[in-house]
């Protein structure tokens, strides 16, 4: 006796070829994966992902109270002419030092004294991975090479830039509870080496999707946000105030731009510690 298939039986056959189909023919001609498509490991900046979640560029509204314009600087600016910035009313500089515990900027030398004597007030900065190694590994590493402190009153306490992986997951993989003891595991391991109490470079939104809005190191740690816009906006949890605030990669020189809530005897005061 013949088999009747109804309908939706003999269309069923017609999509699960058409898939086979499509599946050989991505095969043949497949496009580079989202992976391959990553940034070197090494090349990330402050800064890297602020621009798809928390605006392009910025223009700080004016306000009454006096700031102190800034940069922040990588290996992506070279060797960096020190002297044109200071000219330009920039008046202190962070220098990424090491990213995880397999970078270092081979520029440093050159931004980090380069800032100095110009006599600018600078620090350095880590860029973490907390999925490649421990808070306290990558403490220790940064401290090693070049994220030092010293109470000369024109270095500022390191900075930990967490924020968005462009290696990955935007968490790094990590639960809310484990990326803040990963980050308590840093900073404690930090102040140990040096005696201060690391600067926070972060976005609102990534701390809020990452720690869970966590809002336990505000009473030791300095603010430094990152937003793109006219106004800082929310701050995280905790944090009554920014101490600095990162407001453009598109500034009138090079790197990125940044504002010290204060005036300059207050980053003098911060460095002094």
């Amino acid at each position: 006796m013949p088999v009747h298939r109804s309908g939706t039986t003999r269309r069923r056959r017609r999509l699960t070829v058409t898939g086979t189909l499509l599946a050989a023919f991505s095969l043949l001609f497949a496009v580079p994966s989202s992976a391959a498509d990553l940034p070197a490991r090494g090349t990330a900046h402050m800064g890297m992902g602020v621009p798809a979640h928390d605006g392009v560029h910025g223009t700080p509204t004016p306000g009454g109270a006096t700031q102190t314009e800034g940069v922040d600087v990588s290996s992506h600016q070279g060797n960096v002419a020190w002297t044109t910035l200071w000219n330009s009313g920039v008046k202190w500089a962070y220098v990424k030092a090491t990213e995880g515990t397999y970078y270092k900027n081979p520029y440093f030398a050159q931004q980090y004294t380069g800032s100095y004597g110009v006599g600018m007030i600078r620090g350095a900065y880590h860029f973490a991975t907390p999925d490649t190694t421990s808070g306290a590994t990558q403490a220790n590493y940064f401290v090693d090479n070049g994220g030092g402190w010293s109470r000369d009153g024109r270095t500022l306490p390191g900075a930990l830039d967490i924020e968005w992986n462009p290696y990955g997951a935007a968490c790094y993989g990590k639960t809310q509870s484990a990326m803040v003891t990963w980050i308590r595991d840093f900073l404690n391991t930090y102040k140990a080496r040096t005696g201060r109490d690391a600067v926070i470079y972060t976005a609102t939104s990534w701390w809020k999707q990452c720690t869970g809005n966590y809002g336990g190191f505000a009473q030791y740690n300095p603010l430094w946000i990152a937003r793109y816009a006219s106004t800082v906006g929310e701050l995280p949890a905790g944090w009554g105030y920014y101490t600095m605030w990162q407001y453009t990669s598109t500034g009138p020189t090079v790197g990125d731009h940044n504002r010290f809530n204060g005036a300059l005897d207050r980053v003098q005061a911060l460095a002094y510690g």
